[in-house]
């Protein structure tokens, strides 16, 4: 998983956050967008429309306000309509989204989140290529059939958003929290709280207690949530072992590396590592 330096919203934010028109063709009531291709970092922006993202292969990170979000393979990210968001599509990713119009899913909420995607919800997703978002109204027919598929879609979606996964860390504008996040997640193979302390010009006592309070979780726990999203990430690369992975993440051993995956994931690295490496369209 990349990790921005700097990737807490205060840091990374530029000074003009943009609405990316995806309608390009017309107001159509939702359509699909395939992207495959190398590292991109969208920058800070929002859309008019609601978003599902659909990590087909690679791995997605989704940056709010809030919270860093992973999007591993075969998950999804739903990014509200209004939502300011920055995305990391890393290398070799390939992934679909489909948008719709706010008035499809009116309870759409106001923040992200990442959602297990049923096998009915990914073969929709994957037929709804047809109809891009960025193409102009068809005829009527063609706008009916089109429209009654993305309504059921969406239903099936907003279904969904009541079953999230807690792939995501906590981020802060407090810059003292926000640069021991970025700290932490750029040396995680060893860091240790008293690194991080250096770092960032405070005492253990000083951080612990502003770490707590404005993530909410202590910084060990911080450390142990980052250490699996991260392993996640490296273990949908095809060549990446369990081992590789359990040594880049800070881990003496793949014993105690495999509890604790285990633990946070409910399956072992190499169950989690079979299944996000045989998907794909």
């Amino acid at each position: 998983m990349t990790v921005s330096a700097h990737s807490a919203r205060g840091f990374a934010q530029p000074a003009n956050i943009g609405q990316v028109e995806l309608r390009r063709g017309g107001r159509v009531l939702a359509g699909s967008y395939l992207y495959e291709g190398e590292l991109l970092v969208t920058g800070w922006h929002f859309h008019d429309v609601h978003q599902i993202e659909y990590a087909i292969g690679g791995v997605v990170e989704v940056e709010t306000a809030s919270a860093h979000y992973l999007l591993p393979p075969q998950q999804a990210a739903w990014i509200p309509a209004g939502l300011e968001h920055q995305a990391t599509m890393n290398a070799a990713v390939k992934t679909l989204a489909v948008m719709f119009d706010p008035e499809l899913i009116p309870t759409a909420g106001d923040r992200a989140r990442i959602l297990a995607v049923s096998p009915l919800i990914r073969e929709m997703m994957l037929y709804a290529l047809r109809w891009p978002i960025y193409r102009s109204p068809g005829a009527a027919e063609e706008d009916r059939v089109s429209d009654g598929f993305f309504r059921t879609l969406a239903n099936l979606v907003a279904e969904a958003l009541d079953h999230e996964a807690p792939l995501s860390l906590p981020s802060s504008d407090d810059p003292v929290v926000a640069a021991a996040m970025a700290y932490t997640k750029e040396h995680l193979q060893s860091v240790t709280l008293a690194e991080v302390c250096r770092a960032v010009a405070v005492s253990e006592r000083t951080l612990r207690r502003q770490f707590q309070g404005e993530a909410e979780i202590s910084w060990r726990t911080y450390l142990l949530h980052a250490r699996m999203l991260r392993a996640m990430a490296l273990l949908a690369a095809p060549a990446q072992s369990v081992q590789q992975t359990a040594t880049a993440v800070g881990f003496d051993s793949v014993g105690s590396f495999t509890r604790a995956f285990s633990q946070f994931c409910g399956e072992t690295p190499s169950s989690y590592r079979r299944r996000v490496t045989s998907g794909g369209m």
